[in-house]
């Protein structure tokens, strides 16, 4: 790949992420140190927001995966295709990002396939090596390559589950749902609302993450929260708001459903 179709994966707009601890220093730290990184939390509380950040503050490019049950090794790492009578080979995601010093983010990594997860095994000790086997040939990844993963430990199952062998070639940052002030100016900044409505949302957020445990699979995220607040600030009434970003979205328990609308109706 030309030097100027990596800039596609550059982001030249600052994302707005708000720390809420010091995840930022974490990661600057590994980065430095060319340590893995594994983020783990729920759904929609800002993994892929703060890995976004992250790629701009450290100005690298930043290729993201989104991994599925389907994703096999040839899809990271590339193949061999015809072009018109030539065989050609294209490059996969992660040999990219090795070979342009990016940042490689595997979202959602408990999806992908065993065999295509023990891939990255070489990335993420000392020799930092990706074996290219169709080509014949080991790519060593340079100082600027960082290889990130996520997963949410609330979906883990005997059959998705990360395994020791995996795990500990990272350090992991814990992510959660942010605390009520941070939660609200990200409601507010990024749903254009009040404070008021967005502190309302926030309260909303919090009751039915109550919930979780008690038929309810996964609390109400962050992002559901502002998808709820854009509709409220395109005019649409905040307990219908709720009711088709939050309440819908969540559960389609007839009575869960009922009783999130109860928490919404209550709270607005």
């Amino acid at each position: 790949m030309r030097e100027e179709a990596i800039e596609k994966f550059h982001i030249s707009k600052e994302p707005f992420y708000l720390p809420v601890r010091d995840e930022v220093d974490i990661f600057l730290a590994a980065y430095k140190s060319k340590l893995p990184v594994m983020l783990k939390g729920p759904t929609g509380c800002g993994k892929t927001r703060f890995v976004e950040y992250m790629a701009w503050k450290l100005e690298r490019p930043l290729i993201t995966v989104a991994c599925h049950e389907d994703l096999s090794a040839t899809d990271l790492v590339g193949r061999f295709l015809l072009e018109g009578e030539q065989t050609v080979w294209h490059d996969g995601p992660l040999t990219l990002a090795v070979k342009h010093g990016a940042i490689c983010y595997l979202d959602e990594v408990v999806e992908a396939r065993k065999d295509t997860v023990v891939l990255v095994h070489p990335l993420t000790d000392d020799r930092r090596i990706l074996p290219v086997e169709k080509r014949g040939v080991i790519l060593t990844a340079p100082d600027d390559f960082l290889l990130v993963v996520s997963y949410n430990p609330g979906y883990q199952s005997a059959v998705k589950e990360l395994k020791q062998s995996t795990r500990q070639r990272f350090i992991s940052i814990e992510f959660d749902y942010p605390p009520t002030e941070l939660e609200i100016e990200i409601v507010v900044r990024e749903g254009g609302v009040d404070p008021t409505t967005a502190a309302d949302l926030v309260k909303i957020g919090q009751k039915i993450r109550n919930l979780k445990g008690h038929g309810l699979e996964e609390g109400v995220s962050t992002r559901l929260l502002i998808y709820a607040a854009q509709l409220i600030g395109r005019g649409i009434k905040p307990v219908v708001a709720c009711e088709v970003a939050i309440a819908n979205t969540v559960t389609d328990d007839r009575d869960l459903q009922k009783s999130i609308m109860e928490i919404v109706t209550t709270v607005m």
